[in-house]
């Protein structure tokens, strides 16, 4: 399998999407509800979403057939195809739907292709608002707009970054707590949040403002995000050689046999000095 080829064709899938967004960016949007979590976020579709998703498998369904790869898309029901296959495609047609309908920069189109065991090959990220292209290939490196991507820690403060400001946070004590060990460990400063991008842009918001970290706490009510919400960054950061894990620290599983969602294990991506 080519991993190359595949990205190429991931890349193109996720700029025509990014293509379908910025057409709509200014346009008033009908915001329908679907299936979710318990977050207001996680419950709301558009039309751009479903049309993101349409051109994004144009492209990626031959090579399903050529290669022989199952997929798994959020506006899709999953047939359960990313456990009879070696590989699936993992899709976010366009996550931070939210900030897509309020206007605000913070959406994104994401694709990875996973390994049945759960690792990450490929993770493509397309910011429309910025028109900046990410991806990471596991074994070759990442890129960002065409170009190797080297992380650099210009901050003496650790930078937070969250969907949902740490105040309204649940059992937001427990985050604080691991806030603060980490910058005692660090000799930082202090503690700057950044909030109200989707899962995959704060992901990228971390790798952009080191030394910094994205904190999702285990819970039982369904939600946490999905596995199409981590699995590209989670190739770019395994590929900078960054941690990406559940909230104890154990490995992230991108292929969850009980549901998509991440409620029960948590998040935990982190860019810190080296």
């Amino acid at each position: 399998m080519n991993l190359t080829q595949l990205t190429n064709i991931a890349i193109k899938a996720a700029l025509s999407a990014g293509k379908v967004i910025q057409e709509y960016m200014d346009s008033e949007i009908l915001v329908e509800k679907k299936n979710g979590g318990t977050s207001y976020a996680s419950k709301v579709v558009t039309t751009v979403d479903r049309e993101c998703e349409i051109v994004i498998l144009s492209h990626l369904f031959p090579t399903c057939k050529k290669f022989d790869l199952a997929f798994l898309s959020e506006e899709t029901a999953d047939n359960g195809s990313r456990f009879e296959k070696d590989f699936f495609w993992c899709i976010d047609p366009m996550d931070g739907t939210l900030s897509f309908i309020n206007k605000q920069p913070g959406f994104s189109v994401s694709i990875a292709l996973v390994a049945k065991d759960g690792t990450p090959y490929i993770g493509v990220v397309y910011d429309p608002s910025r028109d900046i292209l990410y991806y990471g290939i596991k074994g070759n490196g990442v890129f960002k707009n065409g170009r190797p991507w080297e992380i650099k820690y210009i901050n003496k403060h650790l930078t937070y970054v969250t969907d949902r400001k740490l105040i309204d946070t649940p059992s937001s004590d427990k985050i604080e707590k691991l806030l603060q060990e980490n910058l005692d460990k660090f000799n930082l400063s202090g503690l700057k949040e950044i909030s109200g991008s989707g899962a995959v842009l704060n992901g990228i918001l971390v790798l952009e403002n080191g030394p910094a970290c994205m904190v999702k706490l285990p819970k039982k009510e369904i939600g946490g995000g999905s596995i199409w919400d981590f699995a590209a960054t989670a190739c770019i950061y395994r590929e900078l050689g960054l941690s990406v894990t559940d909230f104890k620290g154990e490995m992230l599983d991108l292929n969850k046999k009980d549901g998509t969602f991440m409620n029960k294990e948590g998040i935990f991506f982190a860019n810190f000095t080296k």
